[in-house]
């Protein structure tokens, strides 16, 4: 798991924090911005469009009066009288020129066009035709003509003889502008903003791209809609505000002026402004994190050092300092850490005498409970050599049995002095392992209890190598000791076993006795530790364990349960020509010089 500092949790809240109160700021400040701007841009449509009508106005009142004017002049009234063709187009084309239009038409009292004059070829007398038809079908004095891709504003006014007065008509005149790119580069520049018109559903001319004008064109495609109210469309990855103004309602095909303005123009500074915020944002992050870093350092090192204490404590160390500074809670923590340090060393300390007095009496009990039965049998057989009536046969049997009860002792002895200092160095020499054990079998047997076991022993591989030859017979006694006690003393079977392998000699012991109790089986090499034996003081397996630590080997339980035990022991392979001094030396393991 990761391991993160007091520090540094600090400081990443801290970016997290600034980050977060950042980007906050950016999109409230974008949101208003955009709300702001989407306004502003909805009243400039809205300014755009009166504007727009207001120039419209004076176009169309300038045309009423300039078609007026025209029409009331005699010499155009004389031009209609010819009523040929050829002589009214040639005749009217100084009048096309003196009104200054872009669209003229003459036609007679039948509505049959007799001129046209164009200021751009493109628009045939065909269509020029069938608008006038259609326009007086209407009856309105203005209208809207379309023709081969041009769109034409045209005000007509009807040609009477004499004056108006009379109503007696004798042709008809028709002036128009046509809406060209020149005329919405007109109403763009006058309305600040992009222009398309339309003639029903078809695109005639656009302020905006090629590419924008298609998908514009796309965009609007129902010829009915007005979209008097801004709404937001996208051309070519820009967006727009667009507003639509119907400039005439002739079904099937109405013209509409459409404005645009360019969403992303308006809000193009928000953008630029983004670096900035996020820089001040950046900036605030590294000035916060160095103020969090120096502010916490005031928090965190305390800490630390009481952190340090109390890793010191764990590893035994009751001294490292602490300051504590100041009358914070953290000042008040490492003073009661302190005081608890004092007081667990000052408990330490008295459980550890309790612990060494308690030691100390149970092994004079145990060793005066051991002690006793050999004292008192080298008290008995003492008193009887003194009698001067035994045989020669009795006097070297009650020496025999003293010197075993004095060989106990010793041995007693020699297993608590053995646990006095840390190593107890040993003195191999080559010897044949079969030998070691039939002597340590021969001195077990001795024992009147033990000689009705069955002893067997086994060795195809002969092994033989460095051993301290009075330890090792001294571990394999004790091993015996403890099966022979566990045994019955009638069907009580001990075999030993020893073999030559990889890992070095492998000596067995086994016995058919009830196993090892499983409530000492995790602690059976620990000192003073035995269950249900007579004799004895729980160390012959410490002593054990010890012995076979300072001669480089290991001691295992392989097995135990109700058929019996088996002991191992493993003693590293050395060379036959090893010389003494290069014998086995292992570190002592801990617990086993106790």
């Amino acid at each position: 798991m990761l391991k993160i500092s007091l520090r540094t949790k600090f400081l990443l809240a801290l970016a997290a924090i600034s980050a977060s109160l950042t980007w906050a700021t950016l999109f409230v400040v974008r949101q208003r911005v955009t709300v702001q701007v989407r306004g502003e841009i909805a009243r400039g449509l809205e300014t755009s469009v009166v504007t727009f009508r207001s120039m419209q106005r004076h176009r169309d009142e300038t045309l009423q009066q300039s078609a007026a004017l025209l029409a009331s002049l005699p010499p155009l009234k004389a031009v209609m009288t010819s009523r040929d063709t050829a002589t009214i187009q040639d005749a009217s084309a100084m009048f096309w020129q003196l009104s200054g239009s872009e669209l003229f038409v003459l036609a007679d009292g039948a509505g049959r066009v007799m001129a046209l004059h164009t200021s751009n070829p493109g628009f045939e007398p065909a269509g020029a035709q069938e608008s006038l038809t259609r326009s007086v079908a209407s009856g309105k004095p203005q209208a809207w003509w379309y023709g081969n891709g041009r769109l034409y504003q045209v005000f007509l006014k009807p040609i009477y003889f004499g004056s108006a007065d009379d109503q007696v008509p004798m042709g008809l005149l028709a002036v128009g502008y046509e809406i060209d790119n020149r005329v919405a580069e007109d109403i763009s520049r006058v309305s600040a903003s992009r222009v398309a018109v339309r003639y029903g559903n078809r695109l005639v001319v656009s302020t905006v791209s090629s590419q924008q004008g298609s998908q514009l064109a796309q965009a609007l495609a129902d010829p009915q809609s007005a979209r008097d109210k801004p709404e937001e469309i996208e051309l070519g990855h820009e967006r727009f505000l667009v507003t639509s103004v119907t400039l005439s309602s002739d079904s099937p095909n109405p013209v509409t002026l459409t404005v645009l303005r360019s969403f992303d123009e308006a809000t193009a500074f928000l953008a630029s402004l983004n670096p900035w915020i996020l820089g001040a944002g950046l900036i605030a992050v590294l000035a916060g994190g160095i103020l969090v870093f120096l502010v916490s350092t005031t928090f965190t090192r305390p800490l630390e050092e009481l952190l340090e204490g109390v890793r010191a404590l764990e590893k035994g160390d009751y001294t490292f300092p602490l300051h504590a500074r100041g009358g914070d809670e953290v000042s008040a923590l490492t003073a009661a850490f302190q005081r608890m340090r004092l007081q667990l060393l000052e408990t330490q300390g008295q459980l550890l005498d309790a612990e060494r007095l308690a030691t100390i009496g149970r092994m004079a009990s145990m060793i005066s409970h051991d002690l006793r039965h050999p004292l008192t049998a080298i008290l008995a057989y003492a008193e009887f050599l003194s009698n001067g009536n035994l045989t020669e046969f009795q006097r070297k049997d009650f020496f025999e049995e003293i010197r075993i009860a004095v060989n106990r002792m010793t041995d007693e002895i020699s297993s608590l002095l053995g646990f006095s200092s840390k190593r107890e160095a040993i003195h191999p020499e080559f010897a044949r392992l079969d030998e070691i054990v039939q002597h340590a079998i021969e001195n077990v047997k001795i024992l009147p209890e033990f000689q009705t076991i069955a002893f067997t022993y086994s060795d195809p591989d002969e092994c033989s190598g460095w051993f301290d030859t009075g330890k090792v017979e001294r571990v394999l006694m004790n091993l015996l000791f403890n099966a022979c006690e566990a045994v019955c003393p009638v069907e009580g079977k001990i075999a030993i076993t020893s073999r030559e392998t990889k890992r070095g000699v492998e000596i067995r012991v086994t016995d058919n006795g009830p196993g090892i109790p499983e409530s000492i089986r995790d602690s059976i090499f620990q000192p003073f530790v035995s269950h249900g034996k007579e004799k004895g003081i729980g160390l012959g397996l410490t002593v054990v364990r010890k012995i076979m630590h300072d001669h480089g080997g290991e001691i295992s339980i392989l097995n135990t349960g109700p058929e019996g035990t088996v002991f191992e022991l493993v003693f590293p392979k050395v060379e036959r020509n090893e010389p003494e001094a290069q014998a086995p030396k292992t570190p002592t393991v801990p617990g086993a010089s106790r």
